[in-house]
């Protein structure tokens, strides 16, 4: 896993609505949390998002922008985010297979799908805070209140 107070690898991927999100394009105007999940849909996963949505707030206080990563197709995200009522971007990480996640150190080659982990990232690209669970194991959203303090 990427330690904090590296420089966070940069990426381009695809949202859910087929738009193209660079990490660095967010560099020197807002921090990033970037959210690792394993796949959209599972019960675990969707009670993590869900309680995002429902804290944006939080969010949006420090200004950072919330990016979402799975190993999913763009088109299962977006179905996965039109039906939860999901506004920030989920980013496909499909092709090359878990690339991204594998550049953070997060790819879980066993299962073939990324670890819950967490990155937040300052507008000067180096990892602030980072944070994972077990399999199965929710991150609390008090423990993504305590990360963004690390903004300010």
């Amino acid at each position: 896993m990427r330690k904090i107070g590296s420089p966070a690898p940069d990426f381009d991927l695809r949202n859910q609505f087929g738009e193209e999100i660079r990490l660095s394009a967010f560099r020197d105007t807002r921090p990033v949390v970037l959210v690792f999940v394993p796949l959209a849909f599972s019960g675990v996963c969707t009670g993590e998002l869900d309680a995002l949505r429902d804290n944006l707030a939080d969010f949006a206080a420090v200004n950072a922008e919330l990016l979402v990563v799975t190993v999913d197709s763009k088109w299962a995200l977006r179905t996965w985010a039109d039906g939860a009522g999901y506004t920030f971007s989920l980013l496909s990480d499909f092709w090359p297979h878990g690339e991204i996640a594998s550049a953070y150190g997060v790819f879980d080659q066993s299962r073939g799908v990324a670890e819950r982990a967490t990155f937040v990232i300052g507008t000067d690209g180096v990892i602030r805070d980072a944070f994972i669970t077990g399999p199965g194991e929710p991150r609390a959203i008090e423990r993504y209140r305590e990360a963004l303090t690390t903004l300010g």
